[in-house]
Formats: C-alpha cells, sequence, structure tokens
C-alpha cells in the first residue's frame, strides 16, 4: 500500500514538472514576444487600483488598405468568443473615403477586468498583419465620487420632503402656503428621479468599460508598408494639384464678371452701329464760309 502512495506521488510531481515546463516553453514563443510588446504599449492599469473610475480605451491602427477589413473581423469575432456578458460590440464603422482611403471604427463594451488584456491582444493582431499602432489613450472619469454626492443630494432631498410633508400634516395653512409646500415637494421628488438616473448611468459605466478601434490607412501599397515613397509622391501630387486647380478656379470666378463687362464693351464698340457713327463723324465735311472770298 505504501509502494502504491510513493508510486502515486511521483507521478503527480513528474505531471506537475512537463506543466509548468510547457508553460516555460510556451512563454518563450514568438506569438508570447508579440504579446508582451503589446501589452508594453498601454499602460497597466488594474481596476483595483481605481475603485469607482469609468475608463475610456482608444487606439488608433494603421496597416493597408485591403487588411483592415480582415483585422477588424477579428477583433468583432474575438469579442463574440467572449459572450455578450463580458464583450458587446456596440457600433461598426467602415468607409472608403474620396481619396479611396479606408477608414473604419469598432467600439465595444467590455468587462472592466478584461479590458486591457483585449486591447493588447488586437494590437498584437495588427502587428500580424503588418500594421502599427499609431496612437493609444486611456482616459478616466471618477464616476464613483459623484454617485456617491448623488446619493447626499438625494438623502438630502428625502429628508426635506419629509420635513415638509409632516408640515402638511400638521394644519393650519391656507391654501396658498399649502400650495406652495405641494410645489416643493414636487420639485424635489423630480430632483429624487433625476439623481437616481444619474446614478444608474454612473454605474453602467462602471460597470462596462468603453474601448474603441480606429482603423486608417497607411497610404501605401499592399506589402510595401507605411513608408511607401510612391504613395507619399503621389500623395503630395494630387494635394498640389487640388491646390493649384483650387487657387485658379478662386482666381478665375474673381476675375469672371470683369471680363465679361469688358468682352460686352469691345463687342459694343466693334458692333455695325458704332463703326457706323465713326465714319459718319470721319466723313462729315467742313462748311465753307461765306463772308471769306475764294482764293485764286
Amino acid at each position: 500500500m505504501r509502494n502504491k502512495l510513493l508510486a502515486g506521488a511521483m507521478a503527480l510531481a513528474l505531471v506537475g514538472c512537463s506543466e509548468k515546463s510547457a508553460e516555460d516553453t510556451a512563454s518563450t514563443e514568438g506569438p508570447a514576444v508579440a504579446k508582451e510588446s503589446a501589452d508594453a504599449a498601454v499602460p497597466r492599469i488594474g481596476i483595483e487600483a481605481a475603485p469607482g473610475v469609468a475608463f475610456d480605451y482608444v487606439y488608433t491602427f494603421r496597416l493597408a488598405d485591403d487588411r483592415i477589413s480582415k483585422v477588424q473581423e477579428e477583433h468583432a469575432a474575438a469579442c463574440e468568443t467572449l459572450g455578450i456578458q463580458r464583450c458587446r460590440i456596440v457600433d461598426v464603422r467602415y468607409q472608403l473615403t474620396d481619396e479611396k482611403l479606408v477608414e473604419a471604427q469598432t467600439q465595444f463594451k467590455l468587462d472592466p477586468g478584461i479590458a486591457r488584456k483585449f486591447g493588447a491582444s488586437a494590437i498584437a493582431s495588427v502587428e500580424k498583419a503588418e500594421g502599427v499602432l499609431a496612437d493609444a489613450s486611456v482616459a478616466g472619469e471618477d464616476v464613483g465620487t459623484e454617485i456617491l454626492a448623488s446619493q447626499q443630494r438625494s438623502a438630502g432631498s428625502e429628508a426635506e420632503i419629509a420635513r415638509l410633508e409632516q408640515r402638511l400634516k400638521a394644519g393650519g395653512l391656507d391654501k396658498r402656503e399649502r400650495a406652495e409646500l405641494l410645489a416643493q415637494i414636487s420639485q424635489l421628488r423630480g430632483e429624487l428621479g433625476t439623481e437616481r438616473q444619474t446614478r444608474r448611468s454612473g454605474e453602467a459605466r462602471i460597470a462596462w468599460t468603453s474601448v474603441a478601434f480606429n482603423y486608417a490607412s497607411d497610404g501605401g501599397l499592399p506589402g510595401i508598408g507605411h513608408e511607401n515613397p510612391f504613395a507619399s509622391a503621389g500623395e503630395t501630387l494630387m494635394r498640389s494639384g487640388s491646390t493649384a486647380l483650387g487657387f485658379v478656379l478662386t482666381l478665375g470666378a474673381a476675375l469672371l464678371p470683369w471680363g465679361v463687362i469688358l468682352a460686352l464693351l469691345v463687342a459694343f464698340w466693334r458692333s455695325r452701329f458704332m463703326v457706323a457713327v465713326r465714319q459718319q463723324m470721319r466723313a462729315k465735311p467742313h462748311a465753307s464760309d461765306p463772308a471769306t472770298p475764294p482764293t485764286t
């Protein structure tokens, strides 16, 4: 019996060592290294260190146009895998701009405990698609303090309502005083409803963390990257051409009315009527003076 127990203990020890060895091996593989670099791009803020704070994460990724939709689908699928109790997709947008560049956005509501890890995984998937993290920001709002202040205001309003109702029950009031007390009570009850709604909104913000992924075109050709010199030169040429065309159109719009007036004046001056008038003025004979004898 003792030998069987010793053999079982040794087997468990060997299994534990093999599992630990597998974890150590996995931690040295490429994807894990990529995840570690992605984690380093966003501050490590635990929800335990900031109780009552509602966080908003915003990431901006740059990658090739033909890869944006695929990466966007991967991020949406990752959210669906987590389930609606931990992740919800609230907005998806995909747009091809006038410059033939892709712009897209996906917004999520996440369990605060997994929001940072979800963003880090998204960065890793973008890097796998040869994209880059262009910008990341984490904004926090102390909603817990606002909720506490709202509770205090509600407690004060309830105490005031109780006092006014007690005054009504005491009697001895004329119609004007009674109407005024009832109006005050109605106003205070309305304020209580507003405060309750404010607290519910704040509690929902704390319960769900907002995460937004913005996807922008890198302006390059597929496989070349966002430092493509041809794409940059083409973009510069298009901008310069647009600027020059805009200047010409503006100048034309400013000079066009004066040009039309000048053209009308020239046409009128060269018309048959004005030509006949000028010819008649030049051909008009000079009248001779009868008092002056003709010269011989």
